[in-house]
């Protein structure tokens, strides 16, 4: 629902076994080109079978990836790296702000920030009850993916007031953290790392924004 439009024609990735009940709901609602789940029933796979365009991948290691490398192709060669598969838990996040972030808040920030990895940099991931409310992705800017980010919540009818905030690397100045208040955000999940991190953290306790940091960046290009 975060942005019905772009998932058109989309794929759908699931982390528990897929029967029929949510094969019918998936095809009755939304076009996708795929379906990626670790198990799939029978009676979900006929369902399917009626789409001749859909592919539906049953990947049983989806929930216990091994370690690899990622390949890009460049001019002359390769750019070889290891793939991102950093997990941060609660006990990995250093506060930073005046205020520390509620149980509710810390659960958002951690939603966000697993949303936020497979988001092409410079990312930022709204976030409420566990659902992902507005992305901003692919921006020069990291400012104007905040923007971006409400922009789409807003178009979807998501109130953006008290939502989690996840960057997928830090924010160069407070500007993102000005514009991420003036949308109601209240708490914020980030690396951290700039040479501005006080001015950063000081935008935040201006907002009275609850404000973590990982250590841990996914940027994605």
């Amino acid at each position: 629902e975060a942005d019905s439009t772009s998932a058109f024609g989309g794929i759908i990735a699931l982390n528990r076994f897929l029967e029929h009940k949510t094969a019918k709901q998936i095809l009755n609602n939304q076009f996708v080109e795929v379906i990626i789940a670790p198990g799939i029933s029978k009676s979900a796979l006929k369902i399917f079978s009626k789409k001749e365009n859909v592919r539906v991948l049953d990947v049983i290691s989806i929930n216990d990836p091994v370690p690899g490398f990622k390949f890009l192709s460049i001019t002359g060669g390769l750019l070889i790296q290891e793939t991102d598969d950093g997990i941060i838990e609660n006990n990995d996040l250093t506060v930073v702000s005046s205020r520390d972030p509620s149980i509710k808040e810390t659960e958002d920030c951690l939603f966000a920030w697993k949303v936020c990895k497979f988001v092409k940099s410079n990312a930022i991931v709204y976030s409420k009850n566990n659902q992902t409310i507005g992305v901003g992705a692919g921006q020069m800017s990291r400012v104007d993916s905040v923007k971006i980010a409400a922009s789409k919540a807003k178009e979807r009818g998501f109130e953006t007031q008290g939502c989690a905030m996840a960057s997928d690397a830090f924010f160069p100045f407070r500007d993102g953290i000005d514009v991420a208040a003036s949308m109601g955000i209240s708490s914020i999940i980030q690396p951290g790392g700039s040479i501005r991190d006080e001015e950063v953290i000081e935008a935040a306790n201006d907002a009275n924004i609850a404000m973590v940091f990982t250590g841990m960046r996914h940027f994605r290009h």
